[in-house]
């Protein structure tokens, strides 16, 4: 008998399993090696779906932060056209207001021009001015007027 050099004690080395011819009809050892193979193409499987859903989580975080920039950007693009917006308002306001400074000014110019001119006229009367109106008809002249007789004899011809 072969001794063994083992701390194992002889009672269970007694009833330890005899090395048996591996029998490949068994069908604990179908089953085993079945549900071993369904096992090993499950992780494949579970790695592939793994690896799709990590490109796939990658891809939509590029996409995230692409759209997150954006949004950024017209944040800032929102902003500046509301300062402007609100500039523009101020300087509308400002022209506003020196229209309507413009045109109380016109109002009192022209009262004063209409007191000052115009009135003063209409307290006084009128008096015959000296100076003809260069749209007055004139006035008939005499006979005696060499033009006026130069020209009735031109047209007589």
């Amino acid at each position: 008998m072969k001794q063994r050099v083992t701390d194992t004690p002889e009672a269970v080395l007694k009833f330890a399993p005899k090395d048996r011819p591996s029998d490949d009809n068994d069908p604990t050892d179908q089953s085993g090696r079945a549900v071993v193979a369904l096992l090993q193409q499950a992780a494949s499987q579970s790695n592939d779906t793994c690896e799709r859903a990590m490109s796939l989580a990658h891809k939509l975080s590029v996409q995230l932060r692409a759209a997150e920039d954006q949004i950024n950007q017209l944040r800032g693009q929102l902003e500046f056209f509301q300062n402007r917006a609100t500039r523009a308002e101020a300087e509308a306001a400002h022209f506003r207001d020196r229209t309507t400074r413009a045109e109380d000014w016109l109002l009192r110019i022209h009262n004063e021009v209409e007191q000052a001119f115009f009135q003063k006229k209409e307290r006084e009367p009128r008096q015959a001015s000296p100076q003809r109106s260069f749209y007055a008809q004139p006035q008939a002249k005499d006979a005696s007027d060499p033009m006026i007789e130069n020209d009735r004899a031109g047209r007589r011809r």
